[in-house]
């Protein structure tokens, strides 16, 4: 399986432009909650059941689990009743809010460091739609679901025999960008190694030692150019200031 990421300039209209703006904002506004159900939840595990503060301290069941990716996906269906304002944004683009959340915990997790932390506003700049029925370029346009038909510089065509996978739509300061990635079933052949293998050592008598018996000597860059700045140090010296040779 070969993947390739191919970036292009897209050039929403003016609704298009502001119907992928709020999409950017509301996707924001997930982030930045199911961030904070988390770090709640976190937080209301670090005080011990016989120290906690008298003056406040986060009030979560000691039963509740924590909210992962699977539990927070499916409270984001309940939630788009309570908020229409969810519906306006394609399910499977909140659904990759909620995965890039995940994944931002699962390196924090593995480095220790990191923490996620909240998304200002115009901190969130990309979204991502991860899943195509069929092509979505037709010609110089770029079909995205409920969105509609955005023009596309397709500078470089997609090449024969890859197909659209997913499509990340990206917010910069010079304008819009689609970054396409496309997929191709073929098998790449791991190359065999060739030749014979050789064992190098470095050490500080000799610069370098093979298992083949061959020694190098170190290189002395410093000896070299160390005579060769007093050879020009005895030039300077003989010139006299403001003549032309000295300049």
């Amino acid at each position: 399986m070969l993947n390739l990421n191919y970036c292009y300039r897209i050039y929403p209209d003016a609704s298009q432009e502001k119907e992928l703006l709020d999409w950017l904002e509301i996707s924001r506004g997930v982030y930045n909650y199911a961030l904070r159900e988390r770090k709640e939840w976190i937080n209301s595990r670090k005080c011990k059941v016989n120290a906690c503060s008298l003056h406040s301290e986060y009030i979560i069941p000691a039963d509740q689990p924590f909210p992962d990716y699977y539990k927070q996906k499916k409270a984001l269906t309940r939630a788009k009743k309570e908020y229409p304002s969810l519906k306006r944004v394609q399910s499977q683009v909140l659904q990759e809010v909620m995965g890039r959340l995940d994944k931002a915990f699962n390196f924090f997790w593995k480095r220790s460091f990191g923490f996620p932390r909240f998304k200002k506003y115009g901190q969130f700049r990309s979204i991502n739609f991860p899943q195509f029925r069929e092509n979505p370029i037709n010609g110089y346009q770029l079909r995205l679901p409920k969105i509609g038909s955005v023009v596309i510089n397709l500078h470089r065509p997609i090449p024969d025999g890859f197909v659209v996978k997913q499509v990340q739509i990206v917010k910069k300061a010079s304008g819009w960008y689609a970054v396409i990635c496309i997929q191709s079933d073929v098998n790449i052949p791991a190359q065999s190694p060739q030749g014979k293998s050789l064992g190098i050592d470095l050490g500080l008598e000799k610069f370098i030692a093979t298992s083949q018996g061959e020694l190098i000597a170190r290189p002395k860059f410093f000896v070299e150019l160390q005579s060769q700045l007093k050879w020009l140090q005895r030039r300077l010296s003989k010139k006299q200031k403001g003549s032309k040779k000295l300049a």
